[in-house]
């Protein structure tokens, strides 16, 4: 039989996780907002498999910057990286002390919420090669289209 703190514990990491990938989508857009480039939010792109496809697929949401212009590329690499501010709030409630790691519950929801706030592999790939998105994106290449 399952303990009950430790499916409270899933439950937890489950809904960290759920919202933590929210937000690491909204602190893109928040520092794309804040930078004057503007983009595009899609949640669930390209999914219609049902409600459980939905959910098992990756991404939930995800933003597309549309840089127009002199965009610096500092910009985009900041905007890439905007997610590992969500730490932060992890710092200050577990240094408080208003979240204790010394629970099943305070431990799945700290997991589950630092994990999204690792950028992905597509958020380093636009931090470090973020002049040559702004190069092909002014030269009128679509650098969406993968090469064969």
């Amino acid at each position: 039989m399952i303990d009950a703190n430790l499916a409270v514990a899933g439950c937890g990491l489950a809904l960290a996780v759920a919202i933590g990938l929210l937000v690491h989508e909204g602190t893109h857009a928040l520092v794309l907002r804040l930078a004057r480039i503007e983009y595009g939010v899609s949640l669930f792109p390209g999914r219609s498999k049902g409600v459980l496809g939905l959910l098992a697929s990756c991404p939930w949401a995800a933003v597309h910057p549309r840089p127009a212009g002199e965009v610096p590329p500092w910009k985009l690499r900041l905007a890439a990286l905007a997610p590992l501010a969500m730490g932060l709030p992890v710092l200050v409630f577990v240094g408080s002390g208003t979240v204790s790691l010394e629970t099943p519950l305070g431990t799945a929801v700290t997991i589950g919420w630092l994990g999204c706030a690792i950028p992905s592999p597509q958020d380093f790939s636009v931090a470090f090669y973020a002049h040559r998105r702004l190069e092909a994106d002014a030269s009128g290449f679509d650098a969406t289209v993968a090469d064969d």
